[in-house]
């Protein structure tokens, strides 16, 4: 015989969420090895767009962790980091589309995350699409629905 339980609530790192945290974890990887070796070898050829990496290396990171988390703070910290790339990319993409002296290399966020197949454009509404389906509410569940324990 099936027993019910107290529903809990969606995390954000379980379902799909697993997969946007795997493609960010990846992402985090990816701009900090990057950044970290520009930045140490070719500093003076590209600033800006090499500090921009580190930047966007530091939010990919943030995102990755919160979003493995419980909690509303940590929800809160996932939303934040999410809205802070999707910013980034938008900004730091049109300037670079507008004014490409500016960047004489591709920062992750060039002209939309272009040089990574556009993921960094996609990827932070998709977290923020996905955060407000697992958004924790006050009665404990979240958003998007509950699931239920079964025995």
């Amino acid at each position: 015989m099936a027993s019910t339980s107290t529903p809990r609530p969606v995390g954000t790192s379980s379902g799909p969420g697993r997969i946007l945290v795997t493609v960010y974890a990846i992402f985090a990887v990816a701009a900090c090895s990057r950044s970290a070796v520009q930045i140490a070898t070719e500093f003076d050829h590209a600033r800006l767009a090499y500090l921009l990496s580190a930047f966007a290396a530091v939010v990919y990171v943030v995102a990755t962790v919160a979003l493995t988390r419980t909690g509303v703070r940590w929800h809160r910290l996932a939303v934040a980091a999410c809205a802070t790339e999707l910013a980034g990319v938008l900004a730091v993409g049109t300037v670079s589309v507008l004014n490409s002296s500016a960047f004489p290399d591709q920062a992750v966020w060039s002209t939309y995350g272009s040089g990574y197949l556009f993921i960094p454009v996609v990827l932070p509404v998709l977290g923020l699409l996905w955060l407000r389906r697992t958004a924790p509410r006050p009665d404990g569940n979240t958003a998007g629905g509950t699931t239920a324990a079964i025995s």
